[in-house]
């Protein structure tokens, strides 16, 4: 499944959907499909949706040094592949206008 997020004032994002579950999730929504943010929202939404990231880079980071496994692949982190929505989210914030999801 895909997730595509849009709204008036950034291009349409497409990703995996269990990736932005999660990121819809870190935002304080229950990660339903379809579903929007008002616009006065949008900023609160992106303020925890970083406060998680910053979370889950520690974490990561943590598992990362325990592993220290040098044949593994590094996987890409959830903080690379969130960049496109807080960039949607922060010209959403400056514009003033919903954001919307749907499959």
């Amino acid at each position: 499944m895909l997730i595509t997020f849009n709204c008036k004032a950034y291009a349409n994002i497409t990703m995996f959907g269990d990736i932005g579950v999660e990121l819809l999730k870190m935002m304080g929504h229950s990660g339903s499909i379809p579903g929007a943010i008002r616009a006065e929202d949008v900023p609160e939404a992106l303020a925890q949706l970083q406060a998680a990231l910053e979370l889950a880079a520690k974490a990561q980071a943590e598992q990362t040094q325990a592993d220290d496994e040098a044949d593994l692949e590094p996987a890409i982190s959830l903080s690379t592949r969130a960049q496109p929505l807080i960039e949607l989210l922060s010209s959403a914030a400056k514009k003033q206008c919903d954001v919307m999801w749907d499959n």
